[in-house]
């Protein structure tokens, strides 16, 4: 082992290069197939949920904004709640495989009872029930089975699959890994978008339930066969109970501040597109005219939207690797700045033809972020305390953002839906409810500007971890 000068002069010098100095470590084929796989079906899954279950609950079981937003606190808090016991409970065995595969199967499973629940059925099971009650127990158990899909989802996906990506990369490799992590999300939102969509309009959401639901079991029986643990992770002999509260513990947060300061941006900018993603297909189709049944997908717009696809996500790998060879600190705020001033143009756009440029701004900006926080994020996160510290992660990325945001939008809806022709939408049932108006991405801006007041106060830290963080507290 090198002295301590050696070592200071090793720490400022990996400074000095964003943290990047030497060679990046291998990924091997084997972790780099897992990481697309599960990330990619996790995504996929989370994206119907986040987008076609509001949908379908608003169009096809009735229900109102609010129950949206309803909806996704609940989730949320289940998402929070579930990580924190099955992220410590994946510390405490010291195992994160069996978590992952046997809840991608349950998870699976969770997903094809959708496939069963509609106002026809409810009507059956409560004969004589007038249409409001068999209404409101619709939208009641759309809500509960949420939440049940939610705890399978988050314990394989939340807290043991980001744990186990965590334990299998280092602060090296991570930009290049989160790079391809925030691809998957795009790549599973074209996914959706079209095959769901397409599917709900040709087969109805039951069959696309159950077919979604086959492939995320398939994905769970795979990964018995393909996950390995990391070497180093072992198993925490702490009481279990009182690791559920390790992230709360004043001592560790002030030991960990960077930490806390990178999930403060993290939250912010989530709470930020929370204001408008539960409600963003809704607007595109109720404000914008924009049909999802009747895409008319000529030739030359596939293939225009390929190459811009493609182009896209050269450029994102290729970002991440700059990220792991320059350091975070010179990007982030550039970064957050074109998320805000996206956001802030799609407001004023009346026509997809100036909305999707408006909304490539911000997703690029959102893109640029996701890599730099997400990396940095694993790179000041104690090594031992992963699973741990999933929960606290949840608590900032998932149950705030999506309690707060969904709930901003839905205000903002409310107060000024009647100020526009688009702003009342006639469901399948004849109701009248308000739908999402351009205000909602104002609100998104405004709220976004936020976020650099943590990325400034990190910018002058220092975004990158001097070593590999280990236990403190």
């Amino acid at each position: 082992m090198s002295g301590t000068t050696g070592k200071t002069a090793e720490k400022k010098q990996k400074k000095n290069t964003g943290g990047a100095a030497g060679a990046s470590s291998r990924i091997s084929r084997r972790t780099w197939f897992n990481v697309v796989l599960f990330g990619l079906m996790g995504q996929i899954a989370w994206n119907v949920e986040n987008m076609y279950f509001n949908t379908f609950l608003f169009n096809r079981i009735g229900g109102t904004t609010r129950d949206i937003n309803v909806m996704v606190a609940a989730s949320a808090a289940t998402a929070v709640i579930t990580t924190f016991l099955m992220g410590a409970l994946s510390d405490r065995i010291g195992k994160r495989k069996p978590l992952i595969s046997v809840g991608y199967i349950l998870w699976g499973v969770s997903v094809m009872t959708f496939a069963f629940i509609s106002r026809e059925n409810t009507a059956r099971i409560l004969p004589g029930a007038d249409a409001a009650r068999v209404l409101a127990v619709t939208v009641s158990m759309v809500v509960v089975m949420d939440c049940v899909m939610t705890f399978m989802g988050s314990t394989c996906n939340d807290a043991a699959f980001n744990a186990w990506l965590t334990d299998v990369t280092d602060k090296t490799n991570r930009g290049r890994v989160e790079s391809v992590n925030t691809i998957l999300p795009l790549a599973a939102m074209l996914l959706v978008t079209v095959g769901f969509g397409m599917g709900a309009t040709a087969l109805g959401y039951p069959a696309c339930f159950i077919g979604l639901g086959l492939l995320v079991i398939f994905c769970g029986v795979l990964g018995l066969f393909t996950i390995k643990d990391a070497p180093h992770v072992r198993k925490n002999s702490e009481n279990y109970f009182k690791e559920l509260t390790y992230g709360f513990r004043p001592a560790v947060i002030r030991a960990n501040a960077s930490l806390y300061i990178l999930l403060a941006a993290q939250c912010i900018g989530a709470i930020a597109m929370q204001v408008i993603v539960p409600y963003i297909f809704i607007y595109l189709q109720h404000y914008m005219g924009f049909d999802f049944n009747n895409l008319n997908l000529s030739p030359a717009i596939i293939v225009v939207a390929v190459v811009a696809v493609g182009a896209a996500v050269a450029a994102v790998l290729i970002f991440g690797r700059v990220v792991d060879r320059f350091g975070k600190d010179r990007f982030v705020i550039p970064a957050a700045i074109l998320q805000t001033a996206g956001l802030a143009l799609a407001y004023p756009m009346r026509s997809l033809l100036g909305f999707i440029p408006a909304a490539a701004i911000f997703g690029v900006g959102q893109v640029m972020i996701g890599i730099m926080l997400g990396a940095a994020v694993r790179d000041h996160t104690p090594r031992d305390k992963v699973g741990s510290f999933q929960g606290v992660r949840m608590i900032f990325n998932v149950l705030l953002p999506m309690v707060i945001g969904p709930k901003i939008g839905s205000l903002v809806i409310e107060r000024f839906a009647q100020n526009h022709a688009a702003g009342t939408y006639i469901n399948d049932y004849g109701e009248s409810v308000a739908a999402p108006v351009p205000e909602i991405f104002l609100a998104a801006a405004i709220v976004a500007v936020f976020t650099l007041i943590p990325l400034i106060v990190m910018r002058r830290r220092g975004f990158e971890a001097p070593e590999e963080a280990e236990e403190d507290g």
